[in-house]
């Protein structure tokens, strides 16, 4: 039996299942998308992972003052504003949580305090740090709460040297009154202002702000799993909604004739161009839009064999889900990380002319009370490749 053995567990609130055998956490969650998806489909045994620690390669860390008056660095406890210090998380990568206590001693060798968004004093407001397991590449990202930061030449030199692994530094400014970790402004300060992972044979550059999963082991069995699901013969248009920055639609180009990526966010879809420019891949575009909008504006003029779906927690719009039962692609692939919202849009998918066939859930975040879904949906009226 393998359990967390979490310090931080009573304070932090982080991983809810922290209590429990390894084994029974992946019981509960595979029940819980059984449960949710009965009414649509069958769900398939859960995949987990051989080693469920130290997967996380993004890490946030708050900076703020203990009682004593020290400089502290941590995670904030449950719906609350309260700094747990954390020196080692267990569900973290170990160099990442490593940069951040350098970071912390080098703050408090150079006399950099800790931000104040009441007072508007100090400096320092959050770490963030993105770690590549592919290249061992890491990103540091200093967020500060004022314009000013005396001696940055200085304190990024010494950081870089301390910490040879780090390829990039950035500072991005957020001085408001917010719960959101990046402000608008982010400006490099050392190296390319990327790091570059390697997923399922391609690389992929990430900066600051780009969407990428956080445990790279399941991303790839995750997207594997996608991709076999699309059943793509070398002859169809994919379409990859909520694209991101590519990663599911170059996964997959390969295997079919073209891929259609759609995202609302613009810095997310230059992101894509560039990765499928780095990559040689010259059958896939991709569209600053909203996917459901794109749809509709395509008409029939512009042919979907498949649809990959990765939305947000939230799932997706109705408007989007109602576009997609309009063009009537003959395969759908519902990549989802809330249960609870992919069974809310399989009942409207499979009212509209959707059959749900499969569902295969994956432990990518352990520990905590999230799983991932992979489901298939197959348009009803065409008897096309059922799963065995």
């Amino acid at each position: 039996m393998r359990y967390l053995d979490c310090p931080y567990r009573s304070a932090c609130g982080g991983c809810g299942d922290q209590n429990l055998p390894y084994e029974k956490t992946l019981e509960r969650k595979q029940e819980e998308v059984r449960r949710l998806l009965a009414p649509y489909c069958r769900t398939e045994r859960i995949v987990g992972m051989e080693e469920p620690y130290a997967y996380r390669n993004k890490v946030h860390a708050a900076v703020g003052w203990d009682r004593r008056g020290e400089m502290i660095t941590g995670i904030y406890a449950r719906n609350t504003h309260r700094i747990i210090p954390v020196t080692r998380c267990r569900i973290h990568d170990t160099r990442a949580d490593e940069t951040v206590q350098i970071i912390r001693s080098l703050a408090q060798e150079f006399g950099i305090e800790p931000f104040d968004e009441d007072r508007g004093t100090g400096l320092l407001r959050h770490i963030l740090i993105r770690a590549a397991r592919s290249s061992g590449q890491m990103m540091a990202v200093l967020v500060i709460g004022r314009s000013a930061f005396p001696n940055r030449s200085a304190f990024v030199e010494a950081l870089c040297k301390r910490c040879p692994w780090v390829r990039t530094v950035a500072v991005n400014l957020n001085g408001q009154h917010t719960s959101m970790i990046l402000g608008p402004s982010t400006r490099t300060v050392f190296g390319p202002g990327f790091i570059e992972d390697e997923l399922m044979g391609l690389r992929f550059a990430l900066g600051p702000d780009s969407f990428y999963q956080v445990n790279p082991l399941q991303t790839e069995k995750l997207y594997g799993k996608a991709i076999d699901l699309c059943r793509l013969n070398g002859k169809e248009t994919l379409l990859d909604a909520y694209c991101g920055i590519g990663t599911i639609g170059l996964c997959a180009a390969s295997k079919c004739a073209k891929v259609i990526g759609v995202e609302l966010n613009a810095n997310a879809v230059r992101d894509a161009q560039h990765n499928a420019k780095r990559n040689g891949i010259g059958n896939a575009v991709f569209i600053a839009s909203d996917a459901g909008e794109w749809m509709n504006k395509a008409g029939r003029a512009q042919t979907v064999d498949v649809a990959v779906m990765d939305p947000p927690r939230t799932g997706s719009s109705r408007a989007f889900l109602a576009s997609l039962c309009r063009k009537g692609p003959e395969r759908v692939v519902y990549v989802s990380c809330n249960p609870v919202t992919l069974a809310r849009d399989l009942a409207f998918l499979t009212r509209e002319g959707y059959h749900a066939e499969t569902a295969v859930p994956f432990d990518m975040f352990p520990w905590t009370e999230h799983v991932e879904t992979v489901c298939l949906l197959r348009w009803r009226k065409k008897d096309l490749f059922p799963v065995p």
